[in-house]
């Protein structure tokens, strides 16, 4: 794998993508944000870099109203989405949190964490996924999953959604169509399909009160968008009372 220069690094961490002085200290948080880039990167989209970023801000932010383990939840952070390009090759078939779990052991013994460590940094990236049956145990695992969760809903969940369903090829919005008999990572996964079937949900399944209190407020937002943008969708515009064409 080939890594961004140490320039590029010291520039990431400078230029406020990575808010605070690193947990990890300096020099291993820049090589944890070097390898979690380059497979970011290839993946792209809605699971872009921008979107490991914005996850560890939120869960160092919680983290510290919470006195959890900033070093555990940093490099939890960073390496989350590591596996995302492998379920998005097989379609879902391939948990990435399993896979990134699973990637992250060998990142994590290179890098001479310990055994410790990586078992705590391995469950919260194995515990962070909503579609799988790992439920976080750790205060880490579960500020992990509220973080990671909070970047899915509010303005920026309703960007990464609508990214997400370009990458898959879907249309703005399917018309009329029952979004139980239809499919994720399919033509027929929209924007709208993603905010019935996980996005209005995500408000109660968060474990941290910071998380609840945000993903409050997120949702109140992003309910009216999808709101109106199904009524724009459905129906006619209102009339223009100064339009006397009408």
């Amino acid at each position: 794998m080939s890594c961004p220069t140490t320039d590029n690094q010291q520039n990431c961490l400078s230029s406020g993508q990575l808010q605070g002085e690193p947990p990890l200290g300096r020099e291993l948080t820049e090589r944890l944000l070097a390898i979690s880039h380059e497979y970011c990167e290839a993946e792209g989209g809605c699971h872009g870099p921008d979107h490991t970023e914005r996850v560890y801000n939120l869960a160092l932010h919680i983290g510290r109203l919470m006195n959890a383990r900033l070093d555990i939840l940093s490099a939890a952070a960073l390496l989350h989405d590591i596996g995302r390009s492998h379920e998005m090759l097989s379609q879902g078939k391939i948990c990435h949190a399993t896979k990134g779990a699973e990637m992250s052991l060998t990142i994590l013994t290179d890098l001479n964490f310990s055994p410790e460590m990586q078992g705590a940094i391995l469950h919260c990236i194995e515990a962070h996924r909503y579609r799988n049956n790992k439920v976080p145990e750790t205060l880490e695992a579960k500020i992990l999953f509220d973080a990671d969760k909070l970047d899915s809903i509010g303005a920026i969940g309703i960007g990464r959604a609508f990214l997400f369903a370009g990458q898959v090829g879907a249309r703005l919005h399917n018309r009329g169509v029952d979004v139980a008999n239809t499919s994720s990572y399919s033509t027929e996964d929209t924007a709208y399909r993603e905010f019935l079937v996980k996005l209005c949900k995500i408000k109660d399944k968060m474990l941290t009160p910071e998380g609840k209190r945000l993903a409050a407020e997120r949702h109140e937002f992003m309910e009216l968008f999808f709101k109106r943008l199904d009524k724009e969708i459905h129906g006619s515009p209102p009339k223009n009372p100064d339009d006397n064409s009408r």
